[in-house]
């Protein structure tokens, strides 16, 4: 009898095409996810800035106070939704006594997780200064932390002639180029804490920092 010779083990071509086929789409789709990423991207980044007369509120309840907060306000999409909640995260714009665009960043809690830079100011903050005193803002009192405070690199700026003075404290720039963060934190009338946090440069106008921010918080219940 005569014997066939076994077919020779290896890639077809006509499979070889497919592969090759199914790779393109799939780099096609990567490339189409990239230009959607980057498109959304940029319109983010041109998202315009909050305003008081922004429209389409969301109702949250926070602390037993029911809030009626613009949609544009929220820092993180994932909070705009209806209903009660233990923390909600803001970015509003103040302006600046030259008419400057002043972003500050809002975190709402309740009283009861947040203690007010006013009381950390006298039972914290007094105790543990350096002897030198910064200057750079007017008005305000400007005095390093001790290293061995564990703030290194931190400040705090105050208010020394108010019985409830406005008190910032203020962290050392993380990378070169970039400008100190500073916090606040009060206790809204409504019973609500109000944690903010901007750029150092807002310093400059913080006499309108109280009274804008109320102006802000009325607009959605908060105050």
């Amino acid at each position: 009898m005569s014997s066939q010779s076994a077919p020779a083990h290896g890639v077809h071509p006509q499979g070889l095409t497919y592969n090759l086929a199914g790779i393109a789409v799939l780099v096609l789709l990567l490339a189409v996810g990239a230009a959607y990423l980057i498109d959304a991207l940029g319109r983010s980044a041109q998202a315009p800035s909050p305003t008081l007369a922004d429209p389409d509120p969301i109702s949250q309840t926070i602390s037993g106070r029911e809030l009626a907060i613009p949609t544009r306000w929220f820092r993180f999409g994932d909070q705009i939704h209806p209903g009660f909640t233990n923390q909600i995260d803001l970015r509003i714009v103040l302006a600046a006594t030259d008419g400057t665009a002043l972003p500050v960043d809002v975190t709402l809690l309740p009283r009861s997780r947040a203690r007010t830079s006013a009381t950390l100011l006298d039972a914290v903050y007094l105790h543990q200064f350096a002897d030198t005193t910064l200057s750079g803002v007017p008005g305000l009192v400007g005095k390093p932390m001790q290293d061995q405070s564990g703030y290194v690199g931190a400040s705090v700026w105050y208010d020394a002639l108010s019985p409830n003075p406005f008190v910032a404290k203020c962290l050392e720039a993380v990378a070169e180029g970039e400008t100190q963060q500073c916090v606040r934190t009060v206790y809204l009338p409504s019973g609500i804490a109000a944690i903010y946090a901007f750029d150092a440069t807002v310093l400059q106008s913080w006499r309108r920092f109280d009274p804008q921010m109320e102006q802000w918080l009325t607009r959605i219940g908060a105050y």
